[in-house]
């Protein structure tokens, strides 16, 4: 029996992970930490997954997630419009969502080898050697999950990483009076912060920085004093608000540039495929959906006796078909925010031309699976 090594345990990995060992193929993950742990993440996803989750007995109904109908947008100076999500979606924090699906995947007789770092990956004769800080494993299909920087983007050689990001991502959770029904995205100079809430009362605060934000105020409670905090909702977010974590979950570098979907035979899932704008707000649907279709074709894959030609070059079409348009238009959103001007534009336009905006959030999500 051949077998299945992914590299990375979030969602995406999770996810691809569940459906593989279901269908009888052998699948281990390597991941770096120890489950339950924290993800700079906005924590929202949207309802295009939720039927498949359903149908796979892996929505997380038992910690009762918050139903998200409408959006908030505000500009720096605090001028905000809420309209409608047409098709919605819920919360969950990854702390709680990747160790359920830990849990699930485990029950299902997935393989793991936890607190180990994949340091080499090669490809000979049709296999592959998964070198890891413990251990040398033996695949036939290696799935890159890693997320959005990661040791092996380095031993890969990805171009996106000759390409410095000036982002800075931070996430805190809190207790505050947010409507559970509500996300919204706030503006700052040089970034902007969405909120939405999860499970157990508890609302995710996460933003988006320019990281000469952050030097020019030396550390980050300086920077959101002075830099967030011109946003007057933002101000009395924090300001009024319980902070739950002893400190923020911080990412330095988070790039959006193109990457691609295989890489020396690797197929990649998630963010390691390529990461939409967080201001989006659909990165975690995404993961789970590039792992619903990878996982679907590697099954077809030894079921049917196909070519790895087959596999690589049937995900590289699907994943483009499903995610390269809505990449692309998340990185031309971003460029109306965090900024006082544009942002500005952005509130004006989603007040006075409802059908573009509607337009704006439908193509930077998908349909229903």
């Amino acid at each position: 029996m051949k077998r299945v090594v992914i590299i990375g345990g979030g969602l995406a990995g999770l996810t691809c992970a569940i459906q593989l060992v279901r269908a009888g193929i052998p699948c281990s993950i390597v991941e770096k930490k120890e489950y339950p742990f924290h993800r700079v993440c906005g924590e929202y996803i949207s309802n295009e997954v939720v039927p498949f989750l359903k149908s796979a007995n892996l929505f997380p109904a038992q910690f009762s997630p918050p139903e998200i109908r409408s959006f908030m947008l505000s500009a720096v100076s605090g001028r905000k419009e809420i309209m409608p999500l047409d098709l919605g979606g819920f919360g969950i924090s990854r702390f709680t969502f990747d160790n359920f699906l830990f849990e699930k995947a485990k029950e299902s007789g997935v393989v793991f080898y936890l607190n180990e770092e994949v340091d080499s990956v090669t490809f000979n004769d049709n296999t592959f050697q998964i070198h890891t800080t413990a251990n040398e494993l033996q695949a036939d299909v290696v799935v890159g999950c890693f997320g959005k920087r990661s040791k092996m983007d380095r031993s890969l050689g990805r171009t996106f990483l000759d390409k410095r990001s000036p982002f800075v991502g931070v996430k805190y959770h809190v207790r505050c009076n947010h409507p559970d029904e509500l996300i919204a995205l706030h503006n700052f100079p040089g970034g902007y912060c969405g909120m939405s809430n999860v499970e157990d009362k508890k609302t995710t605060l996460c933003y988006l920085t320019h990281r000469d934000n952050l030097k020019r105020y030396k550390n980050i409670l300086s920077m959101e004093r002075e830099v967030l905090f011109k946003n007057p909702f933002l101000r009395a977010i924090f300001t009024q608000s319980e902070f739950l974590l002893e400190k923020p979950e911080v990412i330095n570098e988070i790039s959006f540039v193109t990457k691609s979907p295989l890489e020396n035979h690797i197929l990649m899932a998630g963010d390691s495929a390529g990461m939409i704008a967080p201001l989006c707000g659909n990165g975690m649907a995404m993961a789970i959906h590039s792992a619903k279709i990878l996982s679907d074709l590697i099954i077809c894959y030894w079921q049917e006796n196909q070519s790895r030609e087959w596999l690589e070059q049937n995900y590289v079409t699907a994943w483009n078909r499903h995610f390269k348009q809505r990449l692309w238009m998340g990185r031309q959103v971003q460029k109306l925010f965090g900024n006082s001007i544009t942002s500005q534009l952005a509130v004006t336009m989603a007040i006075n031309i409802r059908p573009l905006a509607n337009a704006i959030i439908r193509s930077t999500h998908g349909e229903v699976f």
